[in-house]
């Protein structure tokens, strides 16, 4: 599952608070449909995970190709981060490979609850990379969100399946993806990143993707694998238009919304219901990352009383 942060070029257009909130929930709807997907094509069919992958990647590119036109392609290349638009679509692919590896073995509402922790890692990660140091209030809720995920996978009172580490993972690549796309917003339009972002998981992984090819059983299959790039492109796409309408400080809190999603596709497919473990846990996770959001708020509200006082003695 992948949550991009909002491109600087879709500002808030006009104020639709509601249609923007529906957005961001239909947003976390079609991500817990893609991750099911993959989930039932990796555990179920037994489909190779690099074909997966590969599958889900080419399906969202080719429909990405299908809605624009061949001719805007060209354009859809020309970036002034060449560099960076490959390393982030190197992280994106790790990221998507990670969350597979992990759902072979981890339920929905795991991967999701640990999935959590990507804002309090882009969070840490921003001050060595961005200079974004955070202060000692939000380091210590970066910290206590880290237990509740420990929580949530109990380690230590249950056996702990080593896919855990697959899902840290997919937090890590998560967290360095939301940074570079936050770096590069300032540089190449949304449509350009999301081009690129694609380019990694398609190329690279076809020929490796082809040596191990497994032929689906039916049509069933192939309509699967095929929907899962429908499911990716249709999630971003509507995320980035949720952001044209609120911002995203009014968003974020909603990305939490793919706990009850998740939760749910996870019973309706595979029975599985999350546990009390995991609720405790992910409601830690999740006030962690509703408090960093209001330090955040805190900080942008006194740096924007400082610059106005310093403009008034200025006067």
């Amino acid at each position: 599952m992948q949550k991009p942060l909002p491109s600087k070029s879709f500002a808030p257009t006009a104020s639709r608070p509601l249609g923007a909130v529906g957005l961001m929930c239909l947003t976390c709807a079609l991500f817990a449909c893609l991750d099911t997907t993959g989930k039932y094509l990796v555990t179920t069919t037994n489909l190779p995970v690099l074909q997966v992958v590969w599958m889900r990647f080419l399906g969202q590119l080719a429909a990405m190709v299908v809605l624009l036109g061949l001719v805007a392609v060209p354009d859809l290349m020309r970036t002034r981060r060449l560099g960076l638009q490959i390393v982030r679509s190197f992280i994106l692919l790790g990221s998507t490979a990670f969350n597979f590896l992990a759902l072979r073995h981890l339920r929905l509402d795991q991967t999701t609850t640990i999935g959590f922790l990507a804002p309090l890692a882009t969070a840490l990660l921003a001050g060595p990379l961005l200079r974004e140091w955070i202060g000692w209030r939000r380091g210590v809720a970066i910290l206590i969100g880290f237990l509740g995920a420990l929580i949530a996978i109990r380690p230590g009172f249950a056996s702990v399946h080593p896919a855990v580490l697959w899902a840290f993972g997919t937090v890590l690549c998560m967290a360095l993806f939301g940074i570079l796309t936050r770096y590069l917003a300032a540089f190449d339009r949304s449509g350009v990143t999301l081009f690129y972002s694609l380019l990694a998981g398609t190329l690279l992984l076809s020929p490796f993707a082809l040596a191990d090819w497994v032929w689906p059983a039916n049509g069933s299959c192939w309509v699967l694998m095929l929907s899962m790039g429908l499911y990716g492109g249709l999630g971003h796409y509507a995320f980035i238009v949720a952001h044209r309408y609120a911002p995203a400080s009014t968003l974020a809190p909603f990305l939490y919304v793919t706990l009850l999603t998740h939760s749910t596709a996870g019973f309706l497919v595979f029975g599985q219901m999350p546990d009390r473990w995991t609720l405790t846990g992910a409601a830690i996770v999740i006030a962690t990352g509703l408090y960093l959001l209001h330090r955040e708020h805190v900080t942008a509200r006194a740096a924007a009383v400082a610059m106005a006082s310093e403009a008034a003695s200025q006067r």
